[in-house]
């Protein structure tokens, strides 16, 4: 059988008593980074006092899993396999997603552990009450494809999660008060580690704060949904925004009742 095991974000005490005991049985683990899982249960061994019996570690990322599920056979699954990601929570924005689609085409029994997530972690944190939210992961690295999903991440209407990397979170600070200064969020650096350090304000509250901070270490951006702001949204301010044709066909057709294809031939 196939058990995906989420991996500590940060602090080792996160890890559950039933994935420790899987990673002790556990014959065969498949990985995101061979070498980072085999430090984490280096780690683990030393802290929680396993004894890890792996016999082989295979490499499967987001770019080999395509080659390496051609190559797995579904009777290797008959002992106790695993699956981990680097951190976190395998298919949450990493690999794993494939290897489950793989299992439900051939028949293998798989069975997903509850674990660590930094998503739910900065939405539990965050105090944005809302009962529903949007998970959009790292936004495109740059040009428009970055800024037609930044715009959407900021004016959908319902609490939104982005990952973002210490090489870029000054970037998308920056750009979000471009668009959108009095927009409240909520920031989490090196969820569970050592540094672990939040900030919440509206964007341009925290531009000013973030510029004397570390920022090293991964981020997560909690956005505040503003249902006012989309509920009294005119034709006219969407026709004011700086973003493609079809996109703003789609928000002219949520408040006029009109087909989107209609709303986009009346903009042509």
């Amino acid at each position: 059988m196939l058990h995906f095991v989420p991996t500590p974000i940060g602090n080792l005490e996160d890890i559950t008593f039933r994935s420790l005991r899987l990673l002790e049985s556990a014959k065969i683990i498949l990985c995101e980074d061979t070498r980072v899982t085999k430090r984490l249960l280096h780690l683990l061994k030393t802290k929680h006092e396993i004894n890890p019996q792996v016999e082989q570690f295979i490499s499967l990322h987001s770019h080999n899993e395509k080659e390496i599920l051609k190559e797995l056979s579904p009777s290797m699954f008959d002992d106790i396999v695993l699956y981990v990601s680097d951190a976190g929570m395998p298919a949450v924005s990493d690999p794993g997603c494939a290897l489950v689609k793989y299992c439900q085409e051939h028949d293998v029994a798989y069975d997903v552990l509850p674990g660590a997530n930094a998503a739910l972690l900065a939405y539990a944190s965050s105090g944005f009450c809302d009962t529903q939210f949007l998970f959009f992961g790292f936004l495109p690295h740059k040009g428009r494809d970055r800024q037609d999903k930044l715009r959407e991440a900021l004016f959908n209407g319902y609490v939104t999660i982005i990952y973002e990397s210490p090489h870029r979170v000054l970037k998308l600070i920056d750009q979000i008060c471009e668009i959108a200064p009095e927009k409240e969020l909520f920031l989490i650096k090196e969820a569970t580690k050592l540094h672990q350090k939040t900030f919440r304000g509206t964007a341009e509250e925290i531009q000013s704060t973030m510029k004397a901070q570390n920022i090293k270490g991964e981020w997560v951006v909690v956005v505040k949904a503003d249902k006012k702001e989309i509920g009294t949204i005119t034709v006219d301010e969407i026709l004011k925004l700086d973003i493609p044709k079809k996109q703003a066909a789609k928000m002219i057709a949520k408040i006029t009742g009109k087909s989107p294809k209609e709303c986009y031939n009346n903009l042509l």
